[in-house]
């Protein structure tokens, strides 16, 4: 049997018991499909390499759209449609100074998200 066809086999569960009391206590814990629905779309949305790397410059200081589009070397129109994105998920805010919008992290759970999910990849 080759490895990959053993560890689907492994993966699977052979057996055609219902464990119920595990079942209902999966589902009492589950949250509203809503709240789940908006979840996915949070992780969607740093599904873009584009998008992470917005994230990571914004997590020591703000920055205005012209100087991320020079850091990322991407036009500032294609800057602004992303942290259009970013902003409709609630991941980062602006505030305007004159005639300059600086854009910001949301809040500490969005730098929360980068740093667990930088600890995973980088687990070992």
């Amino acid at each position: 049997m080759k490895e990959k066809d053993k560890r689907a086999e492994s993966a699977s569960c052979s057996c055609n018991v219902i464990h119920q009391e595990v079942v209902d206590q999966a589902r009492a814990a589950m949250p509203k499909e809503e709240i789940l629905y908006d979840l996915a779309e949070v992780f969607k949305v740093f599904g873009d390499s584009t998008r992470i790397k917005l994230l990571w410059a914004l997590l020591g200081q703000e920055m205005c759209v012209c100087d991320l589009a020079v850091l990322l070397q991407m036009t500032p129109s294609a800057v602004s449609h992303q942290l259009r994105i970013l902003k409709q998920a609630r991941l980062v805010k602006c505030r305007k100074e004159g005639k300059v919008v600086h854009y910001s992290l949301d809040d500490a759970h969005v730098q929360g998200i980068i740093d667990q999910g930088l600890l995973h990849i980088l687990e070992v």
